[in-house]
């Protein structure tokens, strides 16, 4: 048995974690752990505390509501607060809520809805009309992302009567659908895909840009009045009836009864059909259905007293592991799949699941044949839990040696999990490759983006990024988007990108680690095409700012026989192969290092960096006693902090404008 002091290093333990994987979760919308984790570890700590209340701290994440509020959004103060809500996990604790809440208030009747996996807003209309929206924050304030929200086709900005003031909150979500699909776009632009529904709902409304919000498909339920004028309203099912007369949608199915019993069926009910949904939910909510009971029963310091969420919990099956299928990625990595026998989770028909890469595979040694596990906890994809069983004479299994797609060597760098294959004009990836070609800070090719290159890809008119030179005006003309003039203009902008600097078609060749700055070391130290295919790994491993593994990948791409035919072309197309040598506008920062953090007033990081190099200045990723300078803006992370300490001076943009005389 732990002594008090063992309790209290628990408790400051789990609340430490607890506050670290909220903010991953809510703040950062990039969880680590599942929601059931995180879910247990909760349940640990409330247990604990409820042992030991004299142990019970102001600030521990029991006492206040999740999230935070970004400072990138004006803030909003919610007039009523949006409260998060207490879980079950079993039927036994729903009765227990049952029997606390006839103790309170008598005989009851419930409204029993799905839990929907999304962020939770609060919306306001003032005579009919959409005037605000906000995120719950911390449920006392929240961030104002009205702008974003009116993108959101679902959220009605005009309502059916002309209500003097209403204010409701809902669940802004993204389909499994739409969710599927940005996550292709983000692995095709070499994205970092989130990693659920619910964040890329989170992380697609708190964009600074209205427009890419726009295109992220977002949805809404709404669930509960929070504040009305003009209207009497005295049970929750009638507020939802007349939400959706308003124009709100509401929850597709709920059910209104007094019998707990019931209650506890319908949540099953719910349960059995999320495989039918297209809107992630994680559990049902039971809330009381009389608003006068509601405030009797009133909140506690974070829930409130008249409601309380069901989580289902994660599934898990037996099953046997079929085959495993390698797929290669538009990224290049090699991702093997398991087929397995078809098995029954979460309402849906499994027979595939992820097994990541050979890490995973070999840490639980997965062999085909083998009897397994598989669980599904409301993510897409099931994942593989635990190998029960592996059938005699079976091999370990490993990922193959060459690209399925191409036939070429696969490489996997060391520290990294992928297994990739780097081959340029390797079809599965082809087009990423293109895409990457034209993008801005490649080849900048205008009016080349994804979809034109897509279409062209369709039509057979490009396999390789050498064929975009080789178009012609008459072919794109009969295109969709297409005409005489659009043709003309994506041919001079292709043309055009032939005078681009050297470092912007090292770049653009996609060698793995070597970044547009990188390409830029790379081609001051070594000025033409021609001399960096000749030069060693050694000597490249000695230019300042480069290391071992980017000079390796560096050879490696080019011993490639398709890399070096894939310059061979682009040269005898016209391409330019050697580096400009600019001169410098002047040389007042000459000696001087730089490293840049945070968000700067008006330039963006890579104009800052321009400017600098421009008049002499050097530009740095990492601070060290050999940075001149540390420029600072907001949001400025631990890069300044380490400037602090080391008492290396801190400059503003303004600082640095006058430094250059432009100020």
């Amino acid at each position: 048995m732990m002594d008090k002091q063992e309790i209290q290093k628990r408790l400051e333990s789990l609340r430490e974690q607890i506050r670290y994987h909220s903010r991953k979760y809510y703040t950062e919308d990039d969880p680590e752990i599942s929601d059931f984790a995180y879910d247990q570890l909760y349940r640990q700590l409330e247990t604990l505390e409820q042992e030991y209340p004299d142990l019970v701290t102001e600030d521990s994440p029991t006492q206040k509501i999740g999230g935070a509020v970004y400072n990138t959004f004006a803030e909003v103060v919610h007039q009523v607060p949006l409260e998060s809500l207490h879980d079950s996990f079993s039927q036994e604790e729903l009765r227990d809520f049952d029997r606390r809440v006839r103790e309170a208030v008598g005989p009851v009747t419930y409204v029993v809805e799905p839990k929907f996996d999304g962020l939770s807003v609060a919306l306001e209309y003032r005579d009919g009309l959409f005037v605000r929206g906000s995120t719950r924050g911390d449920g006392l304030v929240g961030e104002d992302v009205t702008e974003n929200i009116r993108t959101i086709r679902s959220v009605p900005k005009v309502l059916g009567e002309p209500i003097p003031f209403l204010e409701v909150r809902g669940e802004v979500y993204m389909s499994d659908r739409s969710f599927e699909r940005l996550c292709a776009r983000q692995e095709l632009l070499e994205e970092k895909p989130f990693k659920n529904p619910r964040n890329a709902a989170a992380g697609s409304l708190r964009q600074k840009d209205p427009k890419v919000t726009a295109q992220r498909e977002l949805s809404l339920f709404v669930f509960n009045v929070q504040q009305v004028e003009g209207k009497e309203l005295s049970r929750h099912d009638q507020s939802l009836a007349w939400l959706q007369q308003l124009g709100f949608p509401v929850a597709p199915l709920y059910h209104t009864s007094g019998d707990i019993e019931e209650v506890l069926r319908f949540i099953q009910e719910i349960g059995d059909k999320r495989g039918e949904f297209d809107f992630p939910i994680d559990g049902a909510v039971v809330k009381v259905n009389d608003f006068f009971q509601r405030e009797e029963l009133g909140s506690t310091a974070k829930f409130p007293r008249w409601a309380e969420a069901f989580k289902y919990p994660p599934e898990e099956k037996e099953t046997t592991l079929l085959d495993i299928e390698v797929n290669v990625g538009r990224t290049g990595v090699l991702t093997p799949t398991g087929r397995f026998a078809p098995v029954t989770l979460a309402g849906t028909t499994v027979s595939r699941a992820t097994l990541h890469n050979q890490d995973f595979i070999t840490e639980k040694d997965i062999r085909v044949g083998s009897r397994v596990v598989l669980r599904k906890a409301g993510e897409i994809i099931p994942e593989v839990v635990a190998v029960l069983e592996r059938p005699e004479g079976s091999t370990p299994y490993f990922l193959p040696e060459t690209c399925p797609s191409c036939g070429e060597r696969v490489t996997r760098v060391e520290g990294e999990a992928a297994t990739r294959c780097t081959n340029p004009q390797c079809p599965a990836q082809l087009l990423r490759n293109l895409i990457h070609f034209a993008s801005r800070d490649a080849m900048d090719i205008e009016g080349l983006g994804p979809a034109i290159l897509e279409q062209l890809l369709q039509v057979g008119l490009v396999h390789s990024p050498a064929d975009l030179y080789t178009l012609e005006p008459d072919k794109l003309e009969n295109l969709e988007r297409f005409g005489r003039k659009s043709a003309e203009n994506l041919l001079a902008a292709v043309e055009h990108s032939k005078g681009n600097d050297l470092y912007r078609l090292v770049y653009a060749l996609g060698i793995p680690h070597i970044g547009v700055k990188a390409a830029q070391v790379l081609c001051k130290a070594f000025p033409s095409l021609e001399e960096i295919l000749q030069a060693t790994e050694e000597e490249i491993a000695q230019i300042e700012g480069f290391g071992g593994i980017m000079a390796k990948e560096v050879c490696a791409f080019f011993q490639k026989d398709s890399a070096r035919e894939l310059v061979s072309r682009l040269k005898d197309l016209g391409v330019n192969m050697v580096a400009q040598q600019p001169q410098a506008q002047s040389t007042s920062l000459q000696g001087s290092t730089f490293v840049l953090t945070g968000t700067l007033p008006t330039m963006s990081r890579k104009e800052a960096t321009q400017l600098i190099e421009s008049h002499g200045g050097k530009v740095t990723s990492s601070v060290s006693k050999k940075t001149s300078y540390v420029l600072a803006g907001d949001e400025a992370g631990s890069k300044l902090e380490k400037a602090r300490q080391l008492e290396i001076p801190v400059l503003t943009e303004e600082e640095l404008l006058h430094m250059v005389g432009m100020q």
